[in-house]
């Protein structure tokens, strides 16, 4: 294996990076503060505009873009900041291919993901090593392995990509499409048997991936079918390196505070073991899935039993009332 020493924290980062803000100032600021140490020599940050059906949502959105004016190092700083919100899938998606028309390479940082000083310094040495080298897509910032390790280097290779803080290359996000218009022929090949074994990972990706063909409010999973149909490989650190400090009732679909994804501590490195054999680590993939299905299952339970009691205590009729009354309420 080879070792190199991680560069000097205290270094500015000489790599881009993309800020993804919207609507909450106390994350944002958690998160600026990270990148305000790493003092950037250019900072790309891009803001959804507020919901129409949420009047309170404005001053919040402004107050998120007030931050990036705290900028106090040698920096280039461009906004893309947008008057009509978009929603999530394309707010997102489109910021990154803004990035992407701009630079080669970059890291990517939600309003809600608190990096390690570390993590900026092994994605910059990581997009430099893997610049070239195009089965690699992706390097991630996140590790769910329970403190389980996985090899003997300082990361692993996966199929998956996080993005709770991650870096990539133009050349990759060019593979990105977000209505994912190859999928009914790769579900028709059962290409997903020749990338997981294990049937949990199989339905669990086809399942999400679906869903968001069918319109699902989310980037992330039409990401990650980029890679997983050009058969990429994602570098995931051995310890976690971005903490996510936003799960709850403000999120869009991590609601749960209570997630054992949430508020893991980020850890910091000073060195890098790289592996010797570019081959992701199937037992740590089939561990992270089985781990989101649980807590799937988990809360899926407790909704089936509050459901359950609510129907016992008011009736069958009252509950179908309720139910449609709800629905119509929502639309």
């Amino acid at each position: 294996m080879a070792l190199n020493k991680i560069m000097d924290p205290k270094q500015a980062i000489k790599t881009p990076i993309l800020f993804l803000i919207f609507s909450r100032p106390d994350t944002t600021q958690m998160v600026f503060q990270a990148i305000r140490k790493a003092r950037p020599g250019r900072l790309f940050v891009a803001a959804d505009g507020p919901r129409e059906n949420r009047p309170e949502e404005a001053e919040k959105c402004q107050a998120c873009r007030a931050i990036i004016d705290q900028v106090d190092w040698e920096c280039e700083v461009r906004t893309l900041f947008r008057e009509t919100n978009l929603g999530l899938k394309l707010a997102v998606s489109s910021a990154i291919t803004w990035f992407f028309d701009q630079v080669e390479e970059g890291i990517i940082l939600e309003d809600d993901c608190i990096p390690s000083q570390s993590f900026f310094c092994f994605c910059q040495e990581l997009l430099e090593k893997y610049r070239d080298d195009e089965r690699v897509m992706s390097i991630c910032g996140n590790n769910f392995q329970d403190g389980r390790e996985r090899g003997g280097g300082t990361y692993y290779y996966s199929r998956i990509p996080g993005i709770w803080g991650w870096a990539t290359w133009r050349r990759a996000w060019k593979l990105f499409d977000p209505e994912s218009k190859t999928f009914p022929q790769f579900k028709e090949q059962q290409q997903i048997k020749n990338i997981f074994q294990d049937k949990i990972s199989q339905r669990f990706f086809i399942s999400k991936i679906q869903d968001a063909r069918n319109g699902g409010n989310t980037w992330g999973f039409p990401w990650v079918y980029a890679v997983l149909a050009n058969n990429g490989l994602c570098v995931t650190p051995n310890v976690n390196l971005v903490s996510n400090c936003g799960c709850g009732p403000d999120a869009v679909h991590a609601i749960d505070p209570n997630s054992r994804f949430a508020n893991i501590p980020a850890f910091e490195i000073d060195t890098i073991i790289h592996p010797l054999f570019p081959i992701p680590d199937k037992e740590a993939d089939a561990y992270f899935i089985r781990s989101i299905a649980s807590e799937q299952m988990e809360k899926k339970s407790f909704m089936l039993f509050i459901k359950s009691m609510i129907r016992s205590i008011i009736g069958d009729n009252n509950y179908e009332m309720l139910k449609k009354k709800i629905k119509f309420q929502r639309s």
